[in-house]
């Protein structure tokens, strides 16, 4: 036996339970993990309150962590037992001591990654990858607009930007995340409850506005996100923390200079064995060389028993950075 997280109806952080379960064996093409740290995803908390449904209830939650293998299936070739790995895109039910996975979706680990560095990093690391090198490839000296930058995707994406030489302009809600923003390597910071952000968006770049806005928030912040586009310019609207954006008019693209806009996900980007190689490799050598830390604070790792009060912290708005799951 061995314990889980599962959810039998959608709701609040309450219900999520830990309970005994039994692994089955994995499939011809999986490989099972016995997980050392989960990752803990704001996209968690919508499967979890139904804004994205899971397929069927009861239902486990999560999608990454990192461990150790303890069986693969017949068909696997490339992952052995007692390998160190990731994985971030995992069949829901990551939130357990053992999950099993498909060969695809898991990396091997690099000795000199912990799993608890590899869990915090991971999925968010791996949409930094997609963002800033697929779905617009940010050039050095290049200032643009990434909202939410104190969150965890946004700490790795202010440090990428670093590493890169760009210039990141984070939004956040408080001074404190604005010091952790700029900590991480953001080139200048606005904070939303204070300032204007298309006002400072314009003061920032003497009038020039950026060339594509990252944004997670969603409903709040769409028409701000717009405002501060110049003339063709790509909105990358890629999360909904403040509700989902619904009724669009297209118009609304034209008249703010023949605008792009795209919705992308890390299964439009990473879905192939060589694309998950390619990006775990970018996102990998960066860690090891120093250039993006990722290490929790003790405050943000949670107990799996305590996977309901991790949600409660999370959807606070009172975590910075990465929180994890320790079974």
């Amino acid at each position: 036996m061995a314990k889980h997280i599962e959810f039998s109806a959608t709701g609040g952080p309450e219900v999520l339970k830990y309970c005994e379960f039994t692994p089955a064996a994995p499939a011809k093409d999986e490989v099972q993990v016995e997980n050392r740290a989960i990752g803990i995803n704001y996209i968690d908390t919508y499967i979890r309150s139904g804004l994205y449904p899971p397929a069927h209830l009861p239902s486990g939650l999560g999608t990454e962590a990192a461990g150790i293998v303890s069986k693969v299936g017949s068909a696997v070739t490339s992952i052995k037992v007692g390998d160190r790995v990731v994985y971030a895109q995992s069949t829901l039910g990551a939130y357990s001591e053992v999950h099993s996975v498909a060969e695809s979706k898991v990396a091997v680990l690099p000795d000199a990654i912990s799993f608890e560095q590899a869990a915090a990093s991971f999925l968010k690391g791996l949409t930094v990858y997609y963002l800033l090198r697929r779905t617009y490839k940010i050039r050095p000296g290049e200032p643009f607009l990434f909202h939410a930058a104190a969150g965890g995707v946004g700490l790795i994406a202010c440090q990428w930007a670093k590493a890169l030489g760009a210039k990141l302009i984070g939004t956040v809600g408080s001074d404190e995340k604005a010091q952790r923003a700029k900590d991480a390597g953001a080139w200048q910071v606005i904070n939303y409850n204070r300032e204007d952000i298309v006002e400072r968006v314009y003061e920032i770049t003497h009038g020039e506005k950026v060339g594509v806005v990252y944004d997670s928030v969603g409903k709040s912040t769409w028409l701000n996100s717009l405002d501060c586009l110049k003339r063709h310019g790509l909105m990358v609207s890629f999360g909904n923390a403040s509700g989902p954006v619904t009724g669009v008019d297209l118009g609304i693209l034209n008249q703010k200079g023949s605008l792009f806009v795209t919705r992308p996900s890390i299964a439009g980007y990473i879905s192939t064995r060589e694309e998950l190689k390619e990006a775990s490799k970018a996102l990998f050598d960066l860690i090891a060389r120093g250039k993006i830390n990722v290490d929790v604070p003790e405050s943000q790792k949670f107990p799996l028993s305590e996977a309901t009060r991790a949600h409660q912290t999370l959807e606070s708005r009172a975590t910075q950075g990465s929180s994890l799951l320790i079974p």
